[in-house]
Order: C-alpha cells, then sequence, then structure tokens
C-alpha cells in the first residue's frame, strides 16, 4: 500500500512527528502508531462480496 510507505518514510527518514503525519493524511494517531508498528507490507482487511442492484436486470441489460 503506498499510504503505509509514506507515512514509514514521513517517520523514519524525515523524523515527522506522528501528529504531524495525523494531520497530513487525516488518519487517527492510534491508526498511524498500529501501522508504524506492523511488521507487514501493508495492512490486512477484507472486503465483502456484496451483490449489486443490477444483478436480477442482468439479461436485460445483456440483450
Amino acid at each position: 500500500m503506498e499510504l503505509l510507505s509514506v507515512i514509514r518514510r514521513w517517520h523514519c527518514r524525515d523524523h515527522l512527528p506522528i501528529r504531524e503525519i495525523e494531520r497530513r493524511t487525516g488518519l487517527s494517531r492510534n491508526t498511524i502508531r498500529k501501522y508504524l508498528r506492523a511488521q507487514s507490507i501493508e495492512p490486512r482487511f477484507q472486503v465483502p462480496e456484496r451483490p449489486s442492484r443490477l444483478d436480477p436486470f442482468t439479461d436485460r441489460l445483456r440483450g
């Protein structure tokens, strides 16, 4: 994830405090701390499968 690498760069290389990173990104301080402590490259989360409202009408739309 691109944002995670930017957060790490600002904190480690540019020595920005977490509050300044919070202002620049709009993320909470707890989230930024969690990203900095994590050893993974990108945060893990799952997007649930959601049916589309147009699913009942796919045959008509294709025709």
